[in-house]
């Protein structure tokens, strides 16, 4: 999917920065691109050639204009709370979405290592099976046009892409110590049900970012933004106009 022509830079609307999930492409805010293209210059950040979050953020900051909203989902959350840390003068305001500001548990870390090493050994096709009854809503998993926008996002990631962003991640900051110093507009947005980012995360941070808002998406699992699309548009919508 690429960018439609009323989302590059125009005159007068805002520049927004959207950064996907791990194992996820610009497809991920499809109907987010969709609803605010007309308003805003969307950006899609380039998180697949990293071998950091910092590096993420840092190239991010890069092609980034002075100033910007920023919004991301999962690692692209870890990647915003990143570019908070570098930059946050530069941030008008922020969306985190399904998403955790703390590292991970020693149990997180066994599973991408088992990822890890499926990908290593020609087995990347097998992790969709592993991964898909944790990424939505249980009464979502029947649903083949989802599932098929889910694996032609993988797809495009691959396995080496896969493993460099695995490791990113493993490897980033403990972001909780900063929240409280966030003094932008902030939107933090979660599924009800989300298994990987559970509701209580978004909920710590929330309470920990001054004058935040907390969403939370109802029947909805981990990939919100294309489980329930008009819930989040309508969440980014009131976050663009605070």
């Amino acid at each position: 999917m690429s960018l439609p022509a009323s989302s590059r830079p125009g005159p007068g609307r805002p520049p927004l920065v959207l950064v996907p999930g791990l194992n996820c492409t610009v497809e991920l805010f499809g109907p987010q691109v969709e609803a605010f293209a007309g308003r805003c210059d969307i950006t899609i950040a380039d998180h697949a050639r990293d071998e950091t979050i910092a590096g993420i953020a840092g190239r991010l900051l890069s092609a980034a204009p002075p100033r910007f909203a920023l919004a991301g989902l999962s690692m692209g959350g870890y990647v915003a709370l990143e570019v908070m840390r570098q930059a946050p003068q530069r941030v008008e305001r922020l969306a985190l979405l399904d998403t955790r500001a703390s590292p991970d548990a020693p149990e997180d870390t066994e599973i991408r290592q088992v990822a890890i090493k499926f990908a290593e050994t020609g087995r990347f096709d097998d992790i969709h099976g592993i991964l898909w009854p944790r990424l939505v809503h249980l009464g979502r998993l029947g649903d083949a046009a989802l599932e098929s926008v889910v694996r032609t996002m993988a797809e495009k990631t691959g396995p080496a892409r896969f493993i460099r962003q695995q490791r990113a991640v493993m490897g980033r900051a403990d972001f909780l110590p900063a929240l409280s110093a966030i003094r932008c507009p902030t939107l933090v947005l979660v599924g009800a049900e989300d298994a990987i980012t559970p509701r209580f995360m978004s909920e710590d941070m929330a309470d920990a970012i001054p004058g935040s808002r907390l969403v939370v998406v109802p029947d909805c699992g981990h990939l919100s933004t294309l489980e329930q699309p008009a819930a989040v548009n309508a969440a980014l919508e009131a976050w663009l106009g605070a």
